[in-house]
């Protein structure tokens, strides 16, 4: 069966995808060549791995039907983990990006490396927020999962921005 790298999260945490016996086979390997967390995650499908190809060239057909305009903001690729500008560009790497692995890592480098030392987690967890803080402790990390989070996030960047 198929067992692929889909995400690398940080240092010390990569998640595989693939066939499920494939999977419980490698989980297996990985205990016993010491890895020192394996765990199963709850997932509906092999996401970011080859076997989503056909999903991506689903997302195609139906993306050469949407305009996308000029890009205003520029966008980190976690395909690439690049800085996007190029509004066609965003398209091929949205269909890339259904069955190739997250560079979650290598992308929240490149931001830190471009000067980012503010990130905001906008959504349910802080899983990505933990990830980060792994990557650099040196950086400010903010989670928003509703008002009372945003509240509290907008009142800790004001008062750093009136320490500057």
């Amino acid at each position: 069966g198929v067992v692929e790298p889909a995400n690398f999260n940080c240092p010390g945490q990569v998640v595989i995808a693939g066939h499920t016996k494939a999977i419980e086979k490698a989980c297996g390997i990985l205990k016993e060549k010491g890895a020192r967390k394996v765990a199963i995650l709850p997932v509906s499908a092999p996401f970011h791995s080859s076997l989503l190809k056909a999903a991506g060239e689903r997302l195609s057909e139906e993306l050469s039907k949407v305009v996308f305009n000029e890009m205003d903001i520029p966008v980190v690729s976690n395909v690439n983990a690049q800085v996007i500008k190029d509004k066609y560009e965003i398209k091929k790497l949205l269909i890339e990006q259904v069955s190739t692995s997250v560079l979650w890592e290598d992308s929240i480098r490149n931001m830190i490396e471009k000067g980012v030392d503010t990130f905001i987690e906008v959504g349910p967890g802080k899983s990505l927020s933990a990830f980060v803080k792994k990557i650099d402790k040196s950086v400010c990390v903010y989670n928003v999962e509703d008002l009372e989070s945003l509240d509290k996030t907008i009142e800790s960047i004001r008062e750093r921005l009136e320490c500057v």
